[in-house]
């Protein structure tokens, strides 16, 4: 456990803020995350609000399953948490509507049973969801307030009700990130350049030894033409040389993840994945991770439709299911996984961070605005590319990796993302930095 200690508390809805949160657990006082929203002895008028906030959330993202309506529905309700546009640059500080009801229910003491456990020891508070740091500065928390964003762009509910007074410092996970909250009318001194957290057994030391070997054996995967490696060798030479000697075969079968995310609203997409790559699976050189995260329902659906595919003798071999009942052991065994995971297909949401970790991704249709922005800022560093048609995945997906698109990708996602999202926040909340000083990357 670290000698530096700070509160690490996330929420449990959907995966995005405690995957945020899973790098810090380290700086715990307990070695884990706090769950905001379900802890023990949490009143009950408390664990009210957040349930039903937590049964709408899940209720929402479900709804674009729904023919017909259901993405009109959806559509609806994404225009009340819509970011607004970016540009021309204004003043964008008056706060929304929802972040006004956010506050009444503060106002009534929502959070503060939960703030005055954290005052029991007088350490720091990072936290990956806007309402906990709300709740922590209005029920006078005495340390200083950490908020890590999670997306490549916000909209104004992630900002204090009155920024320019407000003490809560923001860690950023991109330039456009800093930019948004400055819009917000965040003062810079409060706003720092960090990264998002990615998982530290993903990158080994500080010349991030285990991604650069990683990445090395994944370019051989997707470039097997070397149509990539002709044009941009040098690059590759110079950028992953510590890795050691360069591969004359890759580690392992060029291997596909395609997860869902906490909602489980596109696990139909698999189905259409596996009868189109039926016949390179039975063939030997494809390997499927198929993510169920914490969802049994998911688990379950995975395991039907591998069998009505005629692939139930493939299940264990090279086509696995990925399924764990608590958050920490299904994020532990996702982020191994990644290790051989040469191509990652998902919705852009946080994992368009994971980018960074040379993980060229598929992108699933958007579920909500915020993911809206994420697959821009994923196209803009040329990491990402939209899915085409799942069920012709047997065409459209070897042309990418025989053209050399996903190895360009990979190597776009490990240049211009950021690695050192953790380093960087320990360094701003414990030794007082004001700009972390591995802040290279373009974005």
């Amino acid at each position: 456990m670290s000698e530096k200690q700070a509160w690490v508390v996330a929420v449990d809805m959907g995966y995005g803020h405690q995957r945020a949160a899973y790098p810090l657990r380290h700086l715990s006082p307990t070695g884990k995350v706090i769950i905001a929203n379900n802890y023990q002895g949490i009143p009950k008028k408390d664990y009210n609000i957040w349930h039903e906030s937590e049964v709408f959330y899940g209720f929402i993202s479900r709804l674009i399953n729904i023919p017909l309506i259901g993405g009109k529905l959806f559509n609806l309700y994404d225009k009340l948490q819509a970011i607004r546009e970016f540009y021309p640059r204004r003043d964008l500080s008056a706060p929304s509507t929802q972040l006004k009801a956010m506050y009444s229910l503060i106002k009534k003491d929502w959070g503060k049973d939960f703030i005055n456990f954290l005052n029991t020891k007088d350490i720091p508070l990072i936290t990956t969801f806007f309402s906990v740091a709300f709740m922590a500065e209005e029920h006078k928390f005495k340390n200083e307030i950490y908020l890590v964003l999670c997306d490549a762009d916000i909209s104004r509910a992630w900002v204090a009700m009155n920024p320019q007074k407000s003490r809560i410092k923001y860690l950023a996970p991109c330039r456009r990130v800093v930019d948004r909250l400055k819009l917000y009318g965040v003062p810079r001194k409060n706003i720092f350049l960090t990264g998002f957290p990615l998982p530290e057994e993903n990158l080994g030391d500080d010349n991030l030894h285990v991604l650069k070997s990683d990445l090395l054996s994944r370019i051989h995967n997707l470039d097997p033409q070397k149509r990539y490696r002709q044009k941009y060798a040098d690059t590759v030479a110079k950028f992953l040389k510590t890795a050691g000697e360069d591969i004359k075969h890759p580690h392992h079968p060029l291997t596909l993840t395609f997860a869902v995310g906490g909602a489980g609203a596109q696990k139909k997409i698999a189905k259409d994945i596996l009868f189109s790559l039926k016949k390179r699976l039975l063939k030997g050189d494809l390997h499927l991770n198929l993510i169920a995260g914490t969802r049994n329902d998911v688990y379950l659906y995975f395991q039907e439709q591998i069998s009505e595919c005629g692939l139930a003798k493939l299940l264990g071999k090279n086509i696995n299911i990925l399924f764990a009942l608590e958050k920490e052991d299904y994020f532990q065994q996702f982020n191994e996984l990644l290790r051989t995971t040469d191509v990652l297909w998902t919705k852009p949401s946080e994992l368009v961070f994971y980018a960074g970790l040379g993980l060229p991704l598929i992108m699933a249709p958007s579920v909500g605005a915020q993911e809206i922005f994420n697959r821009t800022w994923l196209k803009t560093i040329n990491a990402g590319i939209a899915q085409n048609n799942p069920k012709y995945a047997h065409e459209w997906l070897f042309d990418w990796v025989d053209s050399g698109w996903l190895a360009e990708a990979a190597m776009a996602g490990f240049l211009d993302g950021r690695q050192f999202g953790v380093s960087n926040i320990t360094d701003v909340v414990f030794n007082g930095v004001k700009e972390p000083a591995k802040n290279y990357q373009l974005m």
